[in-house]
């Protein structure tokens, strides 16, 4: 997902939205705005009480320490996949252990890495950095220029926030350059133009972030100039979502400077900055730009598209452009790699320097699909990878064609293979060992039908001598939104915590995701997000007509937007559930727009300045449908002080509410850890160790 809308900024983007302003009698006060105040004392004080009085109740369990003990084990495990970033010939990679809990820059040559004990040379400590600074470093990520990969842009948030500062790296010195850029605090995103020139967007100061509190003005900032005096090179609007530059650079010389303009969260305008001007690209707002191959740019369409003087494009289709072309402001001759089929998405796309390699799945089993541009067309070659499996690429070259890619299923773990996208060849290089006794569980994918008979697919993980008497602990995990797809993957703490203690696991395909492609997403937007709810709804249903489960033994669990989805299950159907887990919700949805970066979501759930939308967001609001006395099930609150993307106030807020109305919950509010809620390994585990403890108790007992 990506402060406050002021007045003026709401009805703008009503405009925008083509609404009309709400005339009606206002809402009653919130009794709990001051929860709002993300580090007020009183807010904290709150805070500090109800975790004081949850963690007394799941870590007084005598079974947390024995769930903390694996989860620690297992984060802190000496023998996981050092997952790999490939910058210039090397293997670099970010790696956190009870001696480095803030974690290590480090690097290998690919000879090494590919062996069992990769001769490691650290590049930047975050422990050290932080003590020697007196900080709070979270490390969130570099930008290396290409081709020397010399210089860096490394980002450092406090504490886990998206809010970030920004410093030149050298990674011959493994120094940060004195008197080099260094971009203070703040949410934004920059690029090298050259070796002296950076292009950027961020909070240049009042009037430059768009309501969702991010940057809509793009500046280029010359080496050596303050920010006062960066040149500005584009503008977009206070109603945007954000505004962003990227550069690509193709490993034949070529470079595009794109300006990514998003006018709701799924739309986008494209621009190119060349030296005659900017020039408008003739693409359709919902699309994707890939990255750039022999002056090329690839795209992905998340709509259906005609292109000038062409035939009509599905949506979900992979396509290639004339960067020449498109610099005319054509779209020239458009060249189509792939149009998958209505059970198919292309989860990703990593281009290297003379292919275009793509995750495709079939029916949420991945599979790997390179392209090569041969004559007027492109050639595709299929990578082969285990069936029944889930396929993800972890690095690629941009000026070589070395590839990385994993492939995991729910209880086969994690492999890392290296590949040559150019030639297909390739070798398992490292697998992470089994954290979990498999041999007794089996797999099956079923379908529940939803209340428009609309067919949802669900995997549910299972001991293979399990009985249908309805009598096994599941937990049902969804997400349901943003076009994000939730794949089988090898999870060591479910298997360990939950599925080696009898457990049943159960993963939702429901709409809203991108498991079928844009279609699947769309079905569920806005006024249409009952629909979701519905799935997931069917899917328990489903698991309780099989004999899988009964409402006394199932659990649901989801984050994010998921945690949006679990407070509407646990309002619409408080008899089917016995245990929630809300980590990091959305749950006031009358006030999502102003809270934390709310208002960038009115694509996926519209908006309050819409009477239509209003209307539904108050039906399915969960902070705003809370009845006293109704016999819902317990929850688990889980949030971050530190998360600046959706904040700690949904949950709070609803916590506090059903203080008020005398209901029982739990609540866990860790200070650091942005969206994720947990910023190191120590604090993933008791994260982990307090939601199973939570989950034993409610399913297990």
């Amino acid at each position: 997902m990506r402060s406050s809308l002021t007045a003026a900024a709401a009805a703008a983007l009503a405009l925008v939205a083509g609404t009309t302003a709400l005339t009606q009698t206002p809402a009653p006060a919130d009794p709990y705005l001051w929860l709002e105040q993300m580090e007020s004392p009183r807010a904290l004080a709150w805070v500090e009480e109800e975790n004081v009085r949850s963690l007394a109740v799941l870590k007084g369990d005598p079974r947390y320490e024995r769930l903390h003990r694996q989860a620690l084990d297992i984060v802190n495990a000496a023998d996981r996949i050092p997952e790999p970033e490939l910058i210039g010939d090397a293997v670099y990679n970010f790696w956190q252990d009870p001696a480095n809990v803030r974690g290590l820059w480090r690097r290998a040559n690919p000879a090494s890495y590919a062996g069992a004990a990769p001769a490691w040379q650290t590049v930047l400590d975050i422990d050290a950095l932080s003590a020697a600074e007196k900080a709070n470093w979270v490390w969130k990520g570099a930008n290396c220029l290409q081709p020397q990969y010399r210089l860096c842009l490394v980002a450092l948030s406090d504490g886990g926030e998206d809010a970030v500062r920004v410093r030149e790296f050298d990674l011959a010195t493994k120094r940060f350059v004195a008197g080099g850029f260094d971009l203070p605090h703040s949410k934004e995103t920059s690029d090298w133009l050259d070796e002296d020139t950076l292009i950027l967007t961020r909070d240049w100061g009042p009037g430059t972030m768009t309501a969702s509190g991010y940057g809509f003005v793009v500046k280029t900032l010359r080496r050596g100039q303050s920010l006062d005096q960066a040149h500005e090179v584009f503008r977009g609007m206070p109603t945007d979502v954000a505004v962003n530059p990227l550069v690509l650079r193709d490993a034949q010389g070529e470079k595009a400077v794109v300006i990514e303009r998003g006018v709701s969260f799924f739309e986008h305008e494209f621009f190119l900055l060349t030296p005659g001007g900017l020039v408008r690209l003739p693409l359709p707002l919902k699309a994707s730009v890939e990255g750039l191959i022999d002056g090329r740019m690839i795209v992905t369409l998340k709509e259906d598209w005609t292109p000038a003087g062409g035939a009509q494009l599905p949506s979900g289709s992979l396509i290639a452009l004339d960067l020449k072309a498109l610099e005319r402001g054509d779209s020239g001759r458009v060249e189509l790699l792939i149009a998958p089929g209505p059970r198919q998405s292309i989860e990703q796309v990593a281009v290297t320097r003379s292919r275009v390699t793509t995750a495709l799945y079939d029916n949420v089993r991945g599979g790997l699909i390179s392209f090569s541009r041969q004559g007027d067309g492109w050639v595709q070659a299929r990578l082969p990878v285990a069936a029944n499996a889930s396929v993800t690429i972890a690095a690629a070259g941009e000026l070589t064609d070395a590839l990385y890619f994993e492939v995991e299923s729910f209880l086969v773990p994690t492999r890392l293979f290296q590949a040559d996208a150019a030639s297909g060849q390739e070798a398992a290089i490292k697998a992470l060992p089994a954290r979990f006794d498999a041999s007794r569980d089996n797999v099956d994918q079923f379908e529940a039908a939803s209340s428009d008979g609309t067919m949802i697919p669900y995997f549910v993980v299972h001991p293979r001598d399990m009985k249908l008497d309805g009598a096994n602990p599941t937990l049902l995990y969804a997400y349901g939104g943003f076009q994000l797809s939730m794949l089988p993957s090898y999870s060591a703490a479910i298997g360990k915590l939950w599925l080696e203690k009898g457990g049943v696991y159960v993963l939702a395909n429901i709409r809203g995701g991108g498991e079928f492609g844009p279609a699947w997403h769309e079905a569920g937007l806005k006024t249409h997000r009952q629909r979701i709810y519905d799935d997931f709804a069917a899917v328990g249903k489903d698991l309780i007509a099989r004999g899988i489960t009964s409402p006394r033994r199932l659990g649901i669990e989801g984050g994010s937007n998921g945690g949006l989805l679990m407070g509407v299950e646990f309002e619409q159907h408080p008899d089917l559930w016995h245990a929630v887990v809300i980590q990091v919700p959305l749950l006031d949805m009358m006030r999502f727009e102003e809270i934390g970066a709310g208002a960038s979501w009115v694509g996926e759930y519209g908006s309050v300045a819409n009477l239509d939308e209003r209307a539904f967001l108050r039906g399915i609001s969960p902070y705003q449908n809370l009845k006293a006395g109704v016999a819902y099930p317990e929850p688990f609150f889980v949030t971050s002080t530190k998360d600046d993307r959706v904040t700690p106030v949904h949950a709070r807020k609803m916590a506090a509410l059903m203080q008020a109305m005398g209901l029982p919950f739990l609540y866990f509010e860790n200070t650091d850890g942005g969206h994720a809620a947990s910023a190191n390994l120590q604090e993933q585990a008791e994260r982990v160790a307090l939601e199973f403890a939570y989950l034993t108790r409610k399913l297990m007992d």
